[in-house]
């Protein structure tokens, strides 16, 4: 376990925990449960990346999973955790056999079809009596014991699923994820099934994101189909670019630096699209290797610095 660097995530987690015991108010609250959520969205979108896919049907399973705890916990009855796993599980089994399908051509094809099947989506649940149409659903509460613990319960799901991901990434199935990514030919004439191991990553990505769904339908409430639109996919790639795709550090720095940025945004009132568009742009174009990037130069050069200063001395 020395490769899993478990010293920093326990360092972050204890920080994330207790932001989330200090930060109690009912706004501050919001803002952290959005950006454990986000994190949660990024890091699903980036584990498609590791075999070189770029996953813009994210937003559909975030809204099966959205709408399966709706449906669990409105209509069955399904106790409060059930309705969670449940909905990560739903469109998780819903991604094996969209992924069977579409990772056959993979690319821009890939992008395309995902691009379609989230609209598609969209359309069913605006279309969809039992769902609410396009009105949405409403009253998805969790237990009332979890009032006050429920931005601690979130935020512990969030780094507990971006961890999984983390241990699979640095295992050996990461690297057969990434050997896919870097020639699936060669890859093939190994012995590997290509097409399996896609509809694997695509699978597990695809619960973390349902998952994500299930939390964002209890945190605020209702749900509509507005909310699971192609943006949604376009604000998970941004916070995956803005944090540095190297590694899933990126992921939770992005959503951080972006979720608190577009809290600042909303006081710019009209000008909020522009400021929020404009930072992306300028942190892509010069931070290429994101928030991760800055950070490890920076250290780099701090570490040169005192080494040189230490061989004049």
């Amino acid at each position: 376990m020395a490769n899993y660097q478990i010293p920093s995530w326990v360092i972050f987690s204890i920080f994330a925990v207790l932001a989330s015991q200090y930060f109690s108010g009912s706004h501050s609250a919001s803002i952290l449960n959005s950006i454990a959520i986000a994190a949660l969205l990024a890091g699903s979108l980036r584990f498609v990346m590791l075999i070189g896919e770029l996953n813009f049907a994210i937003a559909a399973f975030v809204g099966i999973g959205a709408y399966s705890a709706g449906v669990a916990t409105t209509m069955l009855d399904i106790s409060f955790f059930l309705a969670i796993l449940t909905s990560g599980v739903a469109a998780s089994l819903i991604s094996m056999v969209f992924g069977s399908i579409t990772l056959r051509s993979g690319g821009p094809y890939f992008l395309l079809i995902g691009f379609a099947f989230t609209e598609a989506m969209r359309i069913v649940y605006s279309k969809t009596d039992v769902l609410g149409q396009t009105s949405g659903m409403v009253g998805i509460f969790p237990p009332i014991e979890f009032d006050d613990w429920l931005s601690l319960f979130v935020i512990i799901i969030c780094l507990g699923l971006l961890f999984l991901m983390y241990v699979i990434e640095k295992s050996q199935f990461g690297t057969i994820f990434k050997s896919i990514r870097d020639n699936s030919d060669v890859t093939r004439t190994v012995g590997i099934n290509v097409l399996y191991w896609k509809v694997v990553c695509f699978a597990i990505a695809s619960f973390c994101a349902g998952i994500a769904g299930a939390l964002q339908a209890f945190v605020n409430n209702v749900i509509s189909p507005g909310d699971f639109g192609y943006l949604l996919a376009v604000f998970a790639l941004a916070y995956v670019k803005v944090g540095g795709e190297s590694s899933i550090a990126g992921s939770i720095l992005g959503a951080i630096f972006l979720v608190v940025l577009s809290e600042f945004a909303l006081a710019l009132g009209a000008g909020e699209h522009i400021f929020y568009g404009a930072a992306i742009v300028i942190a892509v174009l010069f931070m290429r290797e994101g928030i991760v990037g800055l950070v490890s130069s920076t250290i780099s050069w701090i570490t040169k610095t005192r080494a040189s200063k230490e061989e004049r001395v």
